[in-house]
């Protein structure tokens, strides 16, 4: 969900970097939990300590900018996925020791800027580029064969005026069979260019694993629900299940219920040690709408006698 973080501060579009820093630091008085006697003080402090990071930086407030043109426009605004404008940045949201620095935020934040970044630091003649952070979001697949993609990145850039513009970087990226939920990839020398004739900075990509339709993913195990008739679970059967590996042929043991889970070792998100899959069992009961269906059931419950789905009430 769209945040407004300049109406967040009480500030318009075209304030002035001090303009941010007074109207923080009056809000962070006004909202801080340990003064303020306003009933929603914490939730209050926390939304302005975010439009703060987002703003005070250069880097960011570009990038921001530019989702708040794509959202007046109707477009979407999760720009941090790493295909069609994602953001590329260098700094924090301030300087080490500041209230805002490697503070929790919002996940519409970390979609814009992902979850990681570094310190900025004034370079010096001869200096090292700073590295860059971007976010990249793939898919379960991507992760669990790995994959090659064509990423395009917005990058900031200082023109001759100083100010801050984005402007298009496309790379090349091998993203590793295997990788993890959070995992930094690093490409080396593809962050800010050096000064005189020092080395570029990195550039560190912070993965972002799409949610799947069918499997959840935990650490390097998967989950997946497998719907089973009544038959199958009470008498087992043998099921050709789909998975990120390719198909396999899954017994299910009999009288088997329920919630069930049968652990398929190895069989989750490759790795040193790899994840293992686990199939949840969902029994799925068939209709009763014909008078054969009906007759099927009377019969189950005549064979089944001393069977109570529920403990007996007390009286």
């Amino acid at each position: 969900m769209f945040k407004d973080y300049y109406a967040a501060l009480g500030v318009p579009a075209t304030a002035t970097q001090d303009e941010i820093k007074r109207a923080y630091r009056r809000a962070a008085r006004r909202f801080h939990p340990d003064v303020s006697q306003e009933p929603d003080a914490e939730a209050r402090f926390k939304e302005v300590a975010e439009a703060h990071a987002a703003l005070i930086d250069a880097e960011r407030r570009a990038a921001y900018d530019e989702v708040v043109r794509r959202h007046a426009s109707g477009q979407a605004v999760d720009a941090g996925n790493g295909r069609d404008g994602g953001f590329e940045f260098s700094g924090r949201g301030g300087p080490a020791g500041s209230p805002d620095h490697d503070a929790a935020f919002s996940d519409f934040f970390e979609s814009l800027f992902g979850r990681r970044g570094s310190s900025r630091m004034p370079p010096d003649s001869g200096a090292p580029g700073r590295d860059h952070h971007a976010r990249l979001d793939i898919d379960l697949m991507e992760a669990f064969a790995g994959a090659r993609r064509t990423v395009s990145l917005l990058r900031p850039t200082v023109d001759a005026q100083g100010h801050t513009r984005l402007q298009p970087h496309l790379l090349e990226v091998d993203i590793p069979r295997g990788v993890r939920d959070g995992q930094l990839l690093r490409l080396a020398g593809q962050g800010a260019a050096g000064l005189g004739d020092a080395p570029a900075g990195d550039l560190f990509l912070d993965i972002h694993i799409r949610p799947h339709a069918e499997f959840r993913l935990d650490g390097r195990d998967l989950y997946v629900d497998l719907p089973v008739a009544p038959w199958e679970a009470a008498l087992g059967a043998e099921i050709t299940l789909s998975t990120p590996g390719g198909p396999l042929l899954l017994s299910v043991p009999p009288g088997s219920g329920q919630g069930r889970r049968l652990r398929l070792k190895g069989r989750g998100l490759p790795g040193p040690v790899p994840g293992d899959l686990y199939v949840v069992l969902t029994l799925v009961l068939p209709a009763a709408a014909s008078e054969a269906q009906q007759q099927a059931y009377r019969a189950l419950a005549q064979a089944c006698p001393g069977f109570h789905p529920r403990p007996p009430s007390e009286a």
